[in-house]
C-alpha cells in the first residue's frame, strides 16, 4: 500500500509500505477515504515538535471505512469512521477524573506513532466513532478538528448576541466562528490577514478587524486560536470586565497581564483537544443539522499522490482547510 513518511524534517515522501499483519484483539483495519492537513502536521513537518519522532507517518484527521476487523472489534465491516487519534491509558489520575485529553501517557498519531495518510491502516477500535453512511465525506472530515471548538466552547457560555471575539480565522478559528454563528453570538474576526478577513464574512453578519483596529475591554468571550505570542497577550486586553479567554492555540509563552486579570476578574482557560466520545459525538450532531454552515472551511481537496502541492498550499497559511483525497476513483 502507498502512504505518506516524514523522513526528518522538510523530508516528506510517498511510498510503499508492507500489508498490514493480521489484526489482533479489538484491531480495525481502515480504508482511508479522507485526510485533512492540520497545522500540527505543518508543525511535525517543519520540525517544530521537540516530542516528534521521525521517520514518522503523518496524519490524524481521518475518515475510512473498515475493511477487517480483529476477533474483539466494537464495529464489523463496512462501517464508515472517523478516528480519534490521541490514546489514553484510562487508568492514570488523569484519566480517572474523565481528563483522558491529558492523559499522562497520551500518545498522538501523526507525532509519536505512526498516523494515517496511508491507503489503508490499523487502530484499535477503541479510538473510532462510526458515522451515519448519508453524512457527506466533506463534513465528516471535520469532525475530529471540529471537536476541538466543541470541547472550548464547554468552558463558556455562548447564547444570543454574546460578544465574541476569534482571534485567528485559520481552519480553527473559522470553526469557532461557525460554532459561534450556530448559537447566535456577535462576532468579530480578528486576523492579519485580510484574505483569511474576506473569506469568514460568508458565515453571515460578522465583523471584521486586523489587530490594530479592536479596542480593549470589548468582548464577553475571547478565543484565541492563532497561536501566536501576540495575539495571546491582545486576547487579554481586549477581553470586558468578567469576561473569559478561551486558549486553543499554542505558543511558547507570551507576556501575562496579571494586574489587569486580577482588577478585571478575567477567566482564562486553556484548552486542548478534546474528550471522546462525548466531544466527538456532540460535534456529529451539529454536522448533522443542515442549516450548520460549514462551507468555506474546506479550501481544496487534492489526490494524495499530490501530496507536495497540498503541503505547500498548507504550509503558505493563506488557506483554510487543505484535504488529501484517497479515494480510488479520485472523486
Amino acid at each position: 500500500m502507498l502512504g505518506l513518511i516524514i523522513n526528518e524534517p522538510g523530508n516528506l515522501e510517498l511510498k510503499k509500505f508492507p500489508t498490514s499483519p493480521s489484526l489482533k484483539g479489538d484491531e480495525v483495519k481502515v480504508k482511508l477515504i479522507y485526510g485533512g492537513i492540520c497545522g500540527s502536521d505543518i508543525g511535525v513537518f517543519k520540525g517544530k515538535f521537540a516530542h516528534a519522532s521521525y521517520p514518522i507517518r503523518p496524519g490524524h484527521e481521518l475518515l475510512g471505512t473498515i475493511i477487517e476487523v480483529g476477533s474483539d472489534a466494537k464495529y464489523g465491516v463496512g462501517t464508515k469512521i472517523v478516528v480519534q487519534p490521541n490514546s489514553y491509558c484510562g487508568e492514570c489520575d488523569l484519566c480517572l477524573k474523565g481528563k483522558t485529553n491529558i492523559c499522562r501517557h497520551k500518545q498522538s498519531l501523526g507525532v509519536n506513532t505512526d498516523g494515517g495518510f496511508a491507503e489503508e491502516f490499523v487502530i484499535s477500535s477503541k479510538y473510532v466513532l462510526p458515522i451515519p453512511d448519508e453524512m457527506p465525506d466533506e463534513r465528516a472530515v471535520l469532525i475530529e478538528p471540529f471537536a476541538v471548538i466543541v470541547h472550548a466552547f464547554r468552558k463558556v457560555t455562548i447564547t444570543k448576541d454574546t460578544s465574541v471575539a476569534v482571534i485567528g480565522c485559520g481552519t480553527e478559528g473559522m470553526l469557532a466562528i461557525a460554532l459561534a454563528t450556530y448559537l447566535g453570538a456577535d462576532i468579530t474576526a480578528i486576523d492579519i490577514s485580510q484574505e483569511k478577513l474576506d473569506k469568514v464574512k460568508s458565515f453571515g453578519k460578522i465583523k471584521t478587524a486586523h489587530p490594530d483596529e479592536v479596542g480593549d475591554g470589548n468582548f464577553d468571550v475571547v478565543i484565541e486560536a492563532a497561536g501566536a505570542k501576540q495575539s495571546v497577550e491582545q486576547a487579554m486586553h481586549i477581553a470586558d470586565s468578567g469576561g473569559s479567554v478561551v486558549l486553543i492555540g499554542i505558543t511558547p509563552e507570551a507576556n501575562f497581564p496579571a494586574v489587569r486579570v486580577v482588577r478585571n476578574e478575567l477567566t482564562v482557560y486553556g484548552s486542548i483537544i478534546y474528550n471522546f466520545p462525548d466531544d466527538f459525538e456532540t460535534t456529529l450532531e451539529y454536522l448533522k443539522q443542515d442549516d450548520f454552515y460549514v462551507e468555506p472551511i474546506i479550501s481544496e481537496i487534492i489526490p494524495f499522490k499530490e501530496y507536495e502541492r497540498a503541503y505547500e498550499a498548507a504550509v503558505s497559511g493563506k488557506y483554510g482547510k487543505i484535504v488529501l483525497n484517497f479515494k480510488e476513483d479520485g472523486n
